[in-house]
């Protein structure tokens, strides 16, 4: 093709991610057993060298890369930043689990590969990139969910695939009814085209794209792997699992509703309400009586969704919508992460009991605990609490204030399941003693997100100045 911009360094933090993820793999096959941590501390390097080359490309003029198919725009430079940054504390939490294992580097090569998808989803501009990074960011997710091969890990890993694979071949055949309707694939020739197309064969061929992208956020109602794929799956993974895929997937939807759908002529908005509200309600409902704290972490990703498609549901409504979808994405990371860390800190605690007495044991663990759980509900100073009012704030100014009000009062319920888990931990020791031995490396990323998540809050107002800009078109 002609007239293409093909420079490879337009994609340098997805092309950082997929090398480290060749020459560790190759690494690996000669380096002995007690040094395959070494292509773990690659794979950090390429993170931290990936973030650092998107910081420096979101300085750049907004354009496109590959002719239409790749965008460069502050949506795709915001979400490398908040996935690779993402990727590096589930490297931490996962080396001193995996160090000797003799699956070491297979574990690494598969974290980057499903994180390099997560890159193409959010920066795809084409209906083929986003499905090729869906594949990308979901087949190494199945071998990391069923990584440990017990039982709840092979569960896990069926469960997660049996509803990808459905729900990506659906996925596929909504892109063929859009290619059929728009006569292309390409966002900004979609947006001209869809108009004209005919409404059902568009209504139909949109549902089926969103099936695939709904999958990828665990939003309902593609959110029927998420409990059993992050109770069977280890704690890293879990970690993983909810929290970097749906950064791409959530970009990839906002990035849907405000090109190639805004002019179709859809209730697309309304229908994205409704699956916000499906989700939140759903996951608090469902999390309110769990003991296991992995299944807890799941049912409330489940509901965080809900949370964060209230920017997508008034894309191109407001000025508000994506700098409150990007600081909600970027809070979000760093305060589940910071939860999954506690909950990695803490090896033989699974149930909400095992926390008995950690106030004594870990005060320190318990003070980060806190600080995440309840910034998840949206408590200040943490920066979830500001993405909450920017997400609110978007949905009034878009025109749903309704969809504000059912939020909110969704956010006062979470309370409920969230002081659950923290209250044991202020009693005396349970029956079987202490929560436990804890691990250090877990703990340090459990502190330092709790940190990181305050002060984002205190820091929002400069952090939001940032995030707005044109999206490439």
């Amino acid at each position: 093709m002609t007239g293409m911009n093909e420079n490879p360094l337009d994609l340098l933090p997805e092309v950082l991610l997929a090398a480290s993820a060749v020459l560790g793999l190759l690494l690996g096959a000669w380096l002995p057993r007690r040094r395959q941590w070494l292509t773990g501390a690659l794979a950090g390097a390429a993170c931290t060298a990936g973030i650092v080359a998107a910081g420096i490309a979101a300085a750049g003029p907004v354009e496109t890369a590959f002719g239409e198919s790749f965008a460069l725009d502050t949506l795709t430079a915001t979400s490398r930043i908040v996935i690779l940054g993402a990727t590096l504390p589930v490297l931490v939490l996962a080396m001193p689990r995996l160090y000797a294992d003799p699956r070491e580097t297979e574990f690494y090569v598969l974290l980057q590969l499903a994180s390099a998808g997560a890159l193409m989803m959010a920066g795809a501009q084409d209906l083929l990139l986003l499905a090729a990074g869906y594949l990308l960011a979901s087949v190494p997710a199945y071998a990391l969910a069923g990584f440990r091969k017990d039982g709840p890990g092979t569960e896990a890993a069926l469960k997660f695939y049996v509803v990808g694979a459905l729900l990506g071949v659906v996925m596929l055949a909504g892109i063929t009814v859009l290619l059929a309707a728009g006569r292309a694939t390409s966002y900004p020739m979609l947006r001209t085209e869809l108009t004209e197309a005919p409404p059902g064969l568009v209504a139909s061929g949109t549902l089926a794209l969103l099936a695939g992208v709904l999958f990828k956020a665990g939003a309902v109602p593609g959110h029927f792997w998420v409990p059993d794929a992050v109770q069977g799956s280890s704690a890293p993974v879990a970690a993983f699992l909810t929290t970097i895929p749906k950064i791409g997937a959530l970009a990839a939807f906002y990035r849907l509703a405000a090109v190639p759908l805004v002019d179709a002529g859809l209730p697309w908005a309304d229908l994205v309400a409704v699956l916000s509200v499906a989700s939140m309600t759903l996951g608090n409902l469902a999390a309110f009586f769990q003991q296991d704290v992995k299944r807890l972490l799941a049912y409330s990703t489940i509901s965080q969704v809900g949370y964060l498609l209230l920017p997508v549901a008034v894309a191109g409504r407001t000025g508000l919508d994506q700098e409150a979808l990007l600081y909600y994405l970027s809070a979000y990371a760093l305060t589940n992460l910071g939860a999954f860390a506690v909950v990695c800190a803490l090896p033989d605690a699974h149930t909400i009991d095992d926390y008995r007495g950690l106030a004594r044991a870990h005060p320190a663990l318990l003070a980060s605990l806190v600080v995440c759980l309840l910034g998840l509900v949206g408590t200040p100073p943490t920066a979830v609490f500001l993405g909450k009012l920017d997400a609110f704030s978007a949905a009034f100014d878009g025109g749903y204030a309704w969809l504000a009000v059912v939020a909110a009062v969704n956010t006062v319920a979470s309370l409920f399941y969230y002081l659950r888990w923290i209250a044991p931990a202020f009693l005396s020791r349970g029956p079987m003693g202490d929560p436990g031995a804890m691990s250090r490396s877990a703990a340090v990323v459990a502190y330092g997100t709790a940190t990181g998540s305050v002060a984002l809050g205190l820091l929002g107002g400069a952090v939001l100045d940032v995030l707005g800009g044109p999206l490439a078109r």
